[in-house]
């Protein structure tokens, strides 16, 4: 018997299966997602390696032929030193945080309500869904309509309460919670999908057994609810929290950046700056100011979530 036949023998009589070799399962396994993993490589991180070198150089999208000069960190200097750009992240901030938070309290409390078995449930879950299946640019335009100051309909319920008009696209203040509510009336639906799935997962023994121990709705909602449903909500969180954070095309199409430049987020200054002044070197920068800020708020998300997930 040969030493090959020897080693195959033992294993068999250790684990009671047969030998694998563990090469050919490798291989196997790159060969799988070799195809995927090409795909990032050219979907993903080609255009951010891009990104980064561009944010280095002074170069034009207008003027190719001109070729790129090396500028260091002159760009990124340039950027943080410019008190509009802090501006616009502190608008971006305001946004990003009233958005959120008004969905995630309206989503989590209509989920809640939606859970539970009433008539005409699935009727209301469908229309509720509608919003988010639109176009962002679609919302603002439409929004945009209904915000005018002059015969919006907005405006038309706020005179038969007997209340003013309010300029609402032209004031920052109030364009900022215009677009907020733009943002909200779509996304919510999104908040209330993942929370109503959380919560139509929790097992009803739990339920009964905390109405035998007579605990209140409010207890139940707080100390049970949503404590055993946290990690499906946190990643709710951290995914608008992302997609507000780049949102563009509804402040495209609603206030057009405007009145002047007050409601310019971060994401639309990198549109302006990379097409409509061309400044490339520039606009990749600012780019990357933003993909570092994204990316390091979700990994503190990420480890939060990941505690989460240990204790539930």
């Amino acid at each position: 018997m040969s030493m090959q036949t020897t080693d195959a023998a033992a294993t068999m009589r250790a684990t009671g299966k047969p030998a694998k070799k563990k090469s050919s399962g490798r291989l196997m396994i790159l060969g799988f997602l070799s195809p995927t993993l090409l795909i990032l490589i050219f979907m993903v991180a080609y255009p951010i390696f891009s990104l980064v070198f561009y944010s280095f150089h002074n170069f034009s999208a207008l003027r190719p032929n001109a070729g790129m000069t090396p500028a260091g960190f002159d760009n990124y200097s340039y950027l943080l030193s410019d008190p509009d750009l802090w501006q616009r992240f502190v608008f971006t901030g305001k946004f990003v945080f009233l958005c959120v938070s008004l969905q995630m309290i309206i989503g989590i409390f209509v989920g809640y309500q939606l859970q539970k078995s009433f008539r005409g449930r699935d009727v209301i879950f469908t229309l509720l869904m509608m919003p988010m299946m639109l176009s962002p640019v679609v919302v603002g335009f439409l929004w945009r309509y209904m915000l005018n100051s002059e015969w919006g309909i907005v405006n038309y319920m706020l005179t038969l309460v007997g209340l003013g008009k309010v300029d609402w696209l032209g004031q920052t203040d109030a364009a900022l919670w215009a677009a907020a509510a733009a943002d909200t009336w779509m996304w919510t639906p999104f908040i209330i999908l993942l929370a109503t799935a959380a919560f139509r997962g929790i097992p009803e023994t739990i339920y009964e057994a905390a109405e035998v121990d007579g605990a209140s709705q409010a207890y139940v909602f707080f100390r049970i609810t949503l404590p055993m449903s946290a990690p499906v909500l946190f990643i709710a969180l951290i995914l608008r929290l992302i997609d507000s954070f780049k949102q563009y095309d509804l402040f495209f199409a609603l206030t057009g950046g405007g009145p002047g430049s007050s409601t310019e987020t971060v994401s639309f200054a990198v549109a302006k700056t990379a097409f409509n002044y061309f400044y490339t070197g520039e606009a990749s920068a600012l780019a990357v100011i933003l993909l570092c800020i994204i990316i390091g708020l979700s990994l503190i998300l990420v480890r939060h979530l990941m505690k989460l997930g240990e204790r539930y």
